[in-house]
């Protein structure tokens, strides 16, 4: 007679079970995704706009006669004339002068167009956050708020876009981040 010895395990191993979404989750994430991307071009229409206004003087903020492309200066009037508070003096130092009106508006129109398209966000909002806040900055404090003005919220946004990946909806986000060099360098998605 032969002994068969059965042994049971003490533990039991269980594959946590990967919950299926509800059609309301599903449904939310999606409607997030689109009003983020609603949101990136949104702002990113911001950016480009104040772009082509200061470059053609559209006459929205820039009247046509100060329109860079006919050799006004997009920094002189508002860092020449309209800032106030602690650091009047710093921003008026270098209102006008070449640099700062190339670095403005490469700034304005690499912005737009980055969160237009949904690419390179981490950088632009970044960029767009540094820019920002220094235009924050230029009239503290704000008019309506001790602290809080537009240009935080809208730096906020900015991270926000940046973090969700809001460009890959409705933008090349996927497909930017599928290129080799982007792959290789994060920091450019």
């Amino acid at each position: 007679m032969t002994a068969a010895t059965h042994h049971e395990a003490n533990h039991r191993t269980t594959t946590p079970a990967t919950p299926v979404p509800a059609t309301g989750d599903a449904t939310a994430r999606k409607a997030t995704r689109y009003v983020l991307a609603g949101l990136r071009l949104a702002l990113g229409w911001v950016f480009l706009w104040a772009f082509l206004d200061k470059l053609f003087g559209l006459g929205h903020g820039t009247p046509a006669a100060n329109a860079w492309i006919d050799g006004g200066s997009p920094t002189k009037g508002f860092l020449g004339k309209a800032v106030s508070g602690p650091f009047e003096g710093f921003y008026h130092s270098f209102a006008g002068a070449a640099w700062a009106d190339w670095l403005f508006m490469l700034g304005l129109a690499g912005i737009g167009i980055a969160l237009i398209a949904g690419v390179g966000m981490r950088i632009a909002a970044v960029a767009g956050s540094v820019l920002l806040v220094a235009m924050w900055t230029a009239v503290l404090p704000p008019e309506n708020n001790p602290f809080m003005d537009d240009h935080l919220i809208y730096a906020g946004v900015l991270v926000v876009l940046a973090l969700t990946a809001a460009g890959d909806t409705l933008g090349l986000g996927r497909i930017w981040g599928r290129l080799p060099l982007v792959q290789r360098l994060p920091w450019l998605k």
